[in-house]
């Protein structure tokens, strides 16, 4: 089984629009098309609360043809046009789609976060984890809802094996971001969010790109959109994951990341699993 994981910063952009980056965020939706994933999951669709409009499922049907889509956007009380995700699933594979709630503060509920597949032999769940922001503004927020995201993890687990892909919005190590010495008070490697992060891997669950390429450095799956160069000088973040439940370490064939070329943002993670 093959799935492609995407923080993909406006669905509808990269759909509809002809600007230099929707260009270039179209360019990668066809490289993940290429792929012939049997799951592709994409955070940040920012669509409405009434999901993908005619046009943008023509389109989506127009690159990936003999996909099923499910969505979810974030509603009221939560910011309009705000977070979500969506799945699509290759015709053919068996799912039932759930939008969780796991009882987060605030509005995190109602963003669009979570969506999880049920199929037949495993979970498959994504997640779009809430940036603390630049002052650290819902940093305590971000702890509960860490906790309550492990334990809804852990919940899936007891009935079957789990793979949870995704921007969790954490670098996890200082081997996970180029610039570790000068980023420890920083959104996303706070000594906070770098234990919960600890703490949902000893909850029995294993970062499988650590878990097939060791400590190997450099490798990143985020680069600054508002520095010039950060993706040509390679000053990035690995904050996008594919976990799995400890018994499906042996499964992992594959745990990498895609090329969007030049591209800043995010770039696609993809795990391949003999299941």
């Amino acid at each position: 089984m093959k799935i492609i994981s995407w923080n993909i910063d406006s669905l509808n952009a990269a759909l509809t629009s002809d600007s230099a980056r929707a260009l270039l965020s179209r360019d990668v939706l066809y490289t993940i098309q290429a792929h012939q994933a049997d799951i592709i999951a994409i955070q940040e669709t920012k669509l409405s609360a009434k999901g993908p409009t005619k046009a943008h499922i023509a389109k989506l049907e127009e690159i990936f043809a003999n996909y099923s889509v499910f969505w979810r956007s974030s509603v009221e009380p939560a910011r309009k046009g705000y977070a979500g995700t969506m799945f699509l699933v290759r015709e053919g594979l068996d799912v039932t789609p759930t939008a969780p709630q796991i009882e987060a503060p605030t509005t995190m509920d109602f963003e669009g976060r979570l969506l999880t597949l049920e199929l037949e032999n495993l979970y498959v769940t994504q997640v779009y984890s809430p940036n603390v922001g630049d002052a650290l503004v819902r940093l305590a927020d971000r702890q509960q809802w860490d906790i309550l995201y492990s334990n809804y993890l852990s919940e899936l687990d007891k009935t079957k094996p789990v793979v949870a892909v995704g921007d969790f919005n954490v670098a996890h190590k200082e081997i996970d971001l180029a610039h570790p010495d000068r980023n420890h008070f920083s959104a996303g490697f706070t000594d906070e969010e770098r234990a919960g992060f600890s703490n949902l891997l000893d909850a029995g669950f294993i970062d499988s790109f650590r878990h097939l390429h060791g400590d190997v450095e450099g490798v990143y799956t985020w680069w600054a959109q508002r520095v010039k160069t950060s993706k040509i000088n390679n000053s990035g973040w690995r904050i996008d994951y594919a976990l799995v439940s400890e018994r499906l370490g042996d499964k992992v064939i594959k745990s990498e990341m895609i090329d969007s070329g030049t591209r800043q943002d995010h770039t696609p993670i993809l795990i391949e699993l003999d299941i």
